[in-house]
């Protein structure tokens, strides 16, 4: 393929996906968060890794963090641009490498198929911010490889994800060595006969294996409580660090390790069951049944019975004899959520197992011992239930001895992205998928969110993330939230002639916008571009769902691509 044929496409359409929300600090590609960072510090940062790491670790570290990048820009590339013909929406690696400032890129040869896995690469770099800087090791030796780490980490994340197959470059010449301009060859990680050092950088590093064990170590004596093996309370451990959590989880910890009534407190889907299972899996009851019970699932008139169980014969459809919650607990947990729903007659009933440790079934006066630790929840203030008249004073003292207020997930926002992790792992289980993460935007929109449904929100809402989204894509803000209208955004954006782009939402008033629109250097062709890709970015490069949001026919959408790509 020749040089002629491989001149890179306009690069209009990825300038345009960057914002600048300057009053909140921002700078967007797409939904991926960017940041403008001096090239001195970058040099700066690359000279202070190879003295603290040495040059080998230094590289990989560089290479490593290169090619994450690569990935993310890869991901980026194919929803910006799926109207486009392979090669061109391959190309948009090679501008962004360009519009990020790195290295001006210069394709030699490409020729790949991504149904077969081919590829072979070959691309000039000139001005590239790394080589500029002549590294040396920790000694100052001169390096006789090439100094691009970063770029060639880069180059190798990007082919690799666009291509579905790893895909190495090695740099066989650099400027920092004298040769004229730097040159990478990219193909196939078997191709190379050997393992590469982009391929050492992506295995485990036994310095990270260090940081994470130290990272643990940490966590577990800041609890002041050593940790049982049991799998739940690890995970209870593992996605809360805020300040609020941790507060909680310390009563937690303490109450655990006595036979002491708790009462949980807190607001619908906050995880008051996740707390009591936690409270069971750290207490000397462990081993024991945990027996959960939702009050206000169960008729008034049932509620005994399910409690306590019931004699054959003791009301109409007792047809036999059966235990109740209680006595399926008997040695470990029974967790009471709803409390306040209780009838006046369980209460009663309650109250002398929490008194006595002991009970009668319903229709029986045989007294049963039980010995059962008693963990109970409500969202309701049962202290104003108790002065309506609804909860019995007495019993209320007696669940009241250890309160425990689990925050609502507004108070703690901070454990968003660790309780993210948590359910994206979990559902990318249950759905047999592999989802890297949540982009950036869509990270801010569940970190803006109040989450009145609390935890349980969140975790619908990531499994919704996970069903909407494409292997090895990142979960977009739009899969998050698909029925509600984006936060209000307003940015300012730059063409190539460095002229302002005003870009609002949906949520400004119609007439308002278009005069807002037409204020600005306003071109009716361009925008009508910018509202096909972000058609077809919404339909997730489907077209004909495209062409119905954009009020179109599929021909005559499928025509308008077809210009924009000649134009392009």
């Amino acid at each position: 393929m020749s040089t002629a044929a491989l001149k890179l496409p306009t690069a209009k359409d990825l300038i345009r996906a960057i914002t600048f929300d300057t009053d909140n600090g921002k700078i967007w590609l797409n939904e991926q968060r960017m940041l403008l960072v001096d090239a001195s510090e970058m040099a700066q940062l690359k000279a202070d890794l190879i003295a603290t790491l040495g040059t080998d670790r230094a590289k990989l570290f560089l290479m490593r963090f290169g090619y994450q990048a690569g990935m993310k820009d890869a991901e980026v590339s194919r929803q910006l641009r799926p109207h486009m013909s392979p090669q061109k929406a391959f190309l948009a690696g090679p501008q962004m490498h360009n519009i990020r400032g790195m290295v001006k890129v210069e394709p030699v040869e490409l020729s790949f198929n991504i149904n077969n896995g081919d590829y072979y690469g070959v691309f000039n770099w000139y001005d590239s911010y790394e080589a500029g800087v002549y590294p040396k090791d920790a000694q100052g030796r001169s390096l006789d490889d090439g100094a691009c780490w970063t770029l060639l980490g880069y180059a190798s994340g990007y082919t690799s994800y666009f291509m579905g197959r790893k895909i190495i470059y090695q740099e066989v010449a650099c400027t920092a060595k004298g040769d004229p301009c730097c040159r990478i060859v990219g193909k196939p990680a078997e191709e190379w006969g050997g393992l590469t050092d982009i391929e050492r950088a992506m295995m485990p590093d036994s310095v990270q294996d260090e940081l994470a064990a130290l990272r643990n170590e940490l966590v577990r004596l800041r609890s002041n409580q050593p940790l049982r093996a049991d799998p739940e309370f690890k995970i209870f451990n593992a996605i809360g660090e805020s300040k609020a959590f941790r507060q909680a989880y310390s009563l937690l910890a303490s109450a655990a390790a006595s036979k002491v009534t708790v009462l949980l407190q807190g607001e619908t889907g906050a995880g008051k069951e996740a707390f009591a299972r936690s409270l069971h899996a750290g207490s000397e009851r462990a081993d024991g049944p945990f027996v959960a019970i939702n009050c206000a699932c169960i008729p008034p008139e049932l509620i005994e019975a399910e409690l306590f169980g019931v004699e054959k014969g003791a009301y109409t459809g007792a047809h036999q004899s059966r235990q109740g919650k209680f006595e399926r607990a008997h040695g470990g947990t029974i967790f009471l959520d709803e409390v306040v729903e209780l009838s006046p007659r369980a209460q009663a009933a309650l109250l002398r197992v929490l008194q006595e440790n002991e009970y009668e079934r319903v229709g029986d006066h045989k007294t049963r011992r039980i010995d059962v630790r008693v963990v109970t929840a409500t969202n309701e203030d049962l202290q104003q239930a108790v002065e309506a008249g609804k909860f019995r004073a007495d019993l209320y003292y007696r669940l009241n001895v250890f309160p425990i207020r689990i925050p609502p997930l507004r108070e703690r926002k901070e454990d968003i992205p660790l309780l993210v992790s948590h359910f994206l792992e979990k559902f990318c289980g249950v759905y047999k998928k592999h989802i890297p993460g949540i982009s950036d935007r869509g990270m801010e929109m569940l970190q803006q969110y109040d989450w009145p449904g609390n935890i349980r929100e969140l975790e619908n809402v990531i499994e919704r993330g996970v069903i909407l989204t494409d292997q090895n894509r990142h979960i977009a803000s739009s899969s998050l939230f698909p029925d509600r209208e984006e936060t209000p955004f307003l940015a300012e954006g730059f063409d190539a002639a460095g002229k302002i782009q005003i870009q609002r939402n949906h949520n400004a008033q119609w007439q308002s916008w278009l005069s807002q629109l037409l204020q600005t250097d306003f071109a009716l062709e361009t925008f009508e571009q910018d509202l096909i890709r972000h058609a077809l970015h919404a339909s997730q490069g489907n077209v004909s769902e495209a062409a119905r949001k954009l009020g179109l026919t599929r021909p005559a959408l499928a025509y308008r691509m077809k210009k924009m790509e000649e134009e392009n």
